[in-house]
Formats: C-alpha cells, structure tokens, sequence
C-alpha cells in the first residue's frame, strides 16, 4: 500500500510540474526576453543616446534662408501671439517668411 501511495505521490507532482503554462518547447521564454532587454536593449538605448546627444555637433547652424514662394505660406494669421509664429516656434531654426529672426 505504501508504495502504491508513494507511486501515486510522484505521478502527480510530475504531472503538476508537466502541465503549466510554460512547460515543454516555450519553457524559460520569459527568462530569455529579459536577458535579450538587459544585453540589446538598454545597451541600444545607450549607443542611441551617445549618438543623439554626446557625437552630434551641439551648435547646429540653421540653412542659409531661401524664400522659396511654396514655403511658410500665410493664408490667415496664427490665433496666437502676433499671428505670424507658430505655436512651436524657434527663432533659431523656424524662419518667418521674410527670413531668420535676428
């Protein structure tokens, strides 16, 4: 009897450890993901970061302005300010139509 109860034991704990969610060919998926965040990711995320803000040339000059007549057109005035900045405007980057601000 006593075997028998010792053999009952161990098919269920191997049919309870057999049958999650994770078992067989996915098993050790969520550890592989994480592994793959810490060792592509995050150092991605660093070369990007060296890229945009450490390699780059921090004194961007803008383009020496050209009043093509397709761009900045005004068909009515911008309902902020003086009607003629966008809302994001950059006075070092954002020409008006008539050119650069000084």
């Amino acid at each position: 009897m006593a075997s028998r109860l010792g053999s009952l034991i161990a098919r269920r704990l191997s049919s309870v450890q057999g049958s999650s969610a994770v078992a067989g060919e996915h098993a050790g998926g969520a550890k592989r993901w994480k592994i793959l965040t810490f060792l592509v990711a995050v150092p991605g995320v660093l070369v990007c970061y060296a890229n945009a803000f450490v390699l780059q040339d921090h004194h961007m000059k803008p383009d020496e302005f050209v009043p093509y007549e397709h761009l900045r057109l005004r068909s009515k005035r911008f309902p902020w300010g003086d009607g003629n900045h966008s809302l994001f405007h950059n006075k070092e980057m954002n020409p008006l139509p008539e050119g650069y601000e000084e």
